[in-house]
C-alpha cells in the first residue's frame, strides 16, 4: 500500500553550502536533489517537500572550460526578432547569482511546483547570510558524492 504523506507529516531542514571554487553544473546538481527532497526516503515527485538551501561565497563558483566565455544563454523578450543572448561571463557583472539559479532552475520541474520549489534556494556573496537563526547544516562538497546526498 502506498502511502503519502500530509502536509502535518512534511518537515524541511536547512543546509548551508559554500560555493568557493564549486563547479556550477555539479553544484546545481546537488542543490536540485535537496530542494525537491530526493534525499528523503519519503520522496514524491507531485509533493514538495524538499529542504531549503544557503549557498554563500557564490561570487567565487567556477565554470570548467571555457564555458565563462563561450556558454550562451537565451531569453526572448516576447516581440518578433526579439531574441536575446548572454554569457556567464557578462550575466555575473549584473548579477553573479543568476547562472547557478539557472542551472538549478533548469533541473527543476516546470510549472507552479517548480517555482515554488525554487524559491527554497537561497544565494549570498561572502560568507555572511541572515539565515543563522535557522541553524543550517553545513554541507561539504568535497565530501559529498552525488549518490548519497543527505539522508534523513
Amino acid at each position: 500500500m502506498t502511502k503519502f504523506l500530509k502536509k502535518s507529516d512534511i518537515s524541511c531542514n536547512w543546509f548551508e553550502i559554500d560555493a568557493k571554487n564549486a563547479v556550477v553544473g555539479r553544484l546545481a546538481t546537488v542543490i536540485s536533489k535537496i530542494i525537491r527532497g530526493k534525499n528523503k526516503n519519503t520522496f514524491s515527485p507531485h509533493v514538495d517537500h524538499g529542504d531549503f538551501v544557503v549557498v554563500k561565497n557564490i561570487e567565487k563558483i567556477k565554470f570548467t572550460g571555457k564555458k565563462f566565455q563561450n556558454k550562451k544563454y537565451y531569453r526572448h523578450t516576447g516581440h518578433p526578432g526579439g531574441i536575446k543572448e548572454t554569457t556567464p561571463e557578462k550575466l555575473y557583472k549584473k548579477k553573479p547569482n543568476e547562472s547557478l539559479k539557472l542551472a538549478v532552475k533548469r533541473m527543476l520541474p516546470g510549472g507552479v511546483l517548480g517555482r515554488k520549489q525554487l524559491t527554497k534556494l537561497k544565494m549570498y556573496t561572502g560568507e555572511n547570510h541572515p539565515h543563522a537563526s535557522q541553524n543550517p547544516t553545513i554541507l561539504d562538497l568535497s565530501k559529498l558524492n552525488n549518490k548519497n546526498i543527505v539522508r534523513n
